[in-house]
């Protein structure tokens, strides 16, 4: 699912994201770490979160350091990630309920690699990975089925 944005759109959508006091509901910033089921479980986490908040994306982005959102740049490529034999974007979307939509970009931001994840918010159900739902409670992830309160929201 991935498509392009002008760079200067992404290198702005960053700037703003950078900005934030911290990790909220609907952003999570990495510098390498791209394991895949993580990145599945924060996709779900994400999408989920987003909805409740009323944003109609959420972020994953590597190659900004959590603590200060510095550009410290990644050598994660989403593109030729596999897991097994099987494109990381197509095993992602196998493995995800509801369907929907997310998007790999990649931009430099002054000379350093970056990725970014745009995660479409949840709508209608909650969004499942591998057959769990997921939540972000705060900056943190949990499984959706901890928080009732929150999963009759979605």
């Amino acid at each position: 699912m991935s498509s392009d944005r002008p760079a200067d759109y992404l290198a702005s959508l960053l700037h703003e994201l950078g900005a934030l006091p911290r990790e909220t509901e609907w952003v999570e910033f990495k510098v390498n770490d791209a394991e895949p089921q993580a990145i599945g479980e924060q996709i779900s986490a994400l999408a989920n979160a987003s909805a409740l908040v009323g944003k109609a994306f959420a972020y994953l982005v590597w190659g900004v350091r959590d603590g200060d959102h510095a550009v410290v740049g990644t050598s994660f490529d989403p593109h030729a990630a596999r897991v097994g034999n099987e494109e990381l974007e197509s095993w992602l979307l196998r493995l995800l309920e509801s369907k929907i939509d997310f998007r790999f970009f990649a931009v430099s931001v002054d000379g350093r690699p970056v990725v970014l994840l745009e995660i479409a918010r949840a709508a209608r159900h909650p969004v499942r990975f591998s057959g769990q739902d997921f939540i972000r409670v705060g900056t943190y992830k949990k499984k959706l089925k901890d928080f009732p309160e929150k999963e009759r929201a979605l």
